[in-house]
């Protein structure tokens, strides 16, 4: 009869242990940031997107914003709400942050007009005392800055699904985008229409219950809280529809169309 002798496992000594776990963890590390050097190398050297309404990001790159875009946008919901605060909360000095396309110094405020284009040929034309005699909207929230900052601000203004259904742009709004810019054309925004409709989105003439000054954007300026302030226009001077994605001045800079938050 043979006799089947057990295979012993060696005891490893505390010291032993931590040697072992040293290396492996320093294995790790090495496979790891080599595989991330590597891949920060590929995505530096890739080839640069074809230049048209987005640029100046690698092809790499604008893909995977692409997909996060079309990733949030299926999970968002006009039930989802930006937190809100006490007007007491708000900041007195707002900050300043960006003034392309409300440079001009001698810009007349009493003769700006808001431009719509409704349709092909017909185009809107509305004035402050309009937008005045809608019902006013105020929100205290958290404006956020891709810079990094963030500040509690007070604005009011008109609900921008309000507008819709006053000027019946209700066919206009069943369109896939809107597009913004400023009276000189100098800064301009791409918003998808859900967003654009959320019911915290607003046309903004005041800031802290007063007026709101040129530097801020008067007389008229967009607010919509699910967005970063690059999406948030000052001084509007033209809104259009479309089915495909409007110009964008951020993301022609390399930047996320969506800049959703």
């Amino acid at each position: 009869m043979k006799t089947q002798h057990k295979k012993v496992r060696k005891v490893l000594t505390p010291e032993q242990k931590i040697k072992r776990r040293s290396f492996i963890s320093f294995l790790t590390f090495f496979i790891l940031g080599g595989a991330a050097f590597g891949s920060w190398k590929w995505l530096l050297h890739a080839p640069e997107e074809t230049p048209g309404v987005t640029a100046g990001a690698s092809q790499p790159l604008r893909r995977a914003l692409n997909k996060t875009e079309l990733f949030f946008r299926n999970l968002f919901s006009h039930k989802h709400l930006a937190r809100t605060y006490p007007i007491e909360r708000a900041a007195s000095d707002v900050r300043v942050n960006g003034d392309i396309g409300i440079e001009d110094e001698d810009f007349d405020q009493d003769n700006w007009r808001l431009s719509i284009q409704r349709g092909k040929k017909e185009l809107l034309t509305i004035n402050m005392a309009d937008i005045r005699q809608l019902p006013k909207t105020d929100i205290v929230f958290d404006f956020k800055c891709v810079e990094g900052w963030d500040q509690i601000q007070h604005w009011g203004g008109v609900r921008f699904i309000d507008f819709i259904t006053h000027y019946k742009l209700q066919k206009e709004a069943g369109m896939h985008y809107v597009g913004m810019e400023t009276p000189d054309k100098a800064y301009y925004v791409g918003l998808d229409m859900e967003s654009a409709l959320h019911p915290q989105t607003i046309l903004a003439y005041e800031m802290n219950g007063q007026p709101i000054t040129p530097e801020h954007g008067a007389p008229l300026r967009l607010i919509i809280p699910v967005k970063y302030g690059i999406k948030n226009l000052k001084r509007i001077g033209t809104i259009s529809f479309s089915n495909q994605r409007p110009p964008d001045y951020w993301a022609e800079q390399g930047y996320d169309y969506y800049s959703g938050l």
